[in-house]
């Protein structure tokens, strides 16, 4: 298996409250890519928040193919989202990207 880092935008539609996002942080931690060594050197942020709602998801997803990696972390996002109160209409994303991999040495 390869670890992937995936990235995913998004637009919230209605304020992010500081619980919110502290349930949302606390729900991708387990996938937050700073474990990895491109998460590290790169110093990437498991949620990064704009002030225009614009807001990125990055998780670092372990699959055997981009696709895999891509869907997962889809689910972990938009689960964590729920969870902190954001149904799909309050915060829509776009398509999941790969932004990194990072193979064993």
């Amino acid at each position: 298996m390869t670890t992937y880092v995936i990235t995913i935008p998004g637009t919230f539609l209605r304020e992010l409250t500081d619980e919110a996002r502290s349930v949302l942080v606390r729900k991708l931690r387990p996938a937050d890519p700073r474990q990895t060594s491109l998460g590290r050197a790169e110093e990437l942020d498991v949620l990064t928040v704009n002030e225009n709602g614009t807001f990125s998801v990055r998780l670092e997803v372990e699959a055997h193919d981009s696709h895999s990696a891509e869907e997962a972390a889809r689910r972990t996002a938009t689960e964590a989202l729920r969870e902190a109160g954001y149904a799909e209409d309050d915060a829509p994303t776009g398509p999941a990207a790969v932004t990194g991999i990072d193979t064993p040495a």
